[in-house]
């Protein structure tokens, strides 16, 4: 056996040993860090700010926002 494969099988009977609510919590922990790594190795940016005006769309138009946006720029 590889020194990593038995690495692999010892985390794996120490994970085993946990109870459940550690279970849970180290499979939380790693879904945290593939989504960290996802992030990181590229791909489209992010748009957190995406739909963040969307409760005011029956308020204003696009032409609405584009006089106002005139208006603040001074224009």
């Amino acid at each position: 056996m590889t020194d990593e494969i038995s690495h692999m099988k010892n985390f794996e009977e120490e994970i085993r040993n946990l109870p459940p609510e550690l279970k849970q919590e180290v499979a939380d922990f790693v879904e945290f860090l593939l989504k960290k790594r996802k992030r990181k190795s590229g791909g489209m940016m992010g748009q957190p700010w995406a739909g963040a005006l969307r409760d005011f769309r029956g308020q204003y138009t696009s032409l609405d926002l584009q006089k106002k946006i005139m208006e603040w720029r001074g224009n």
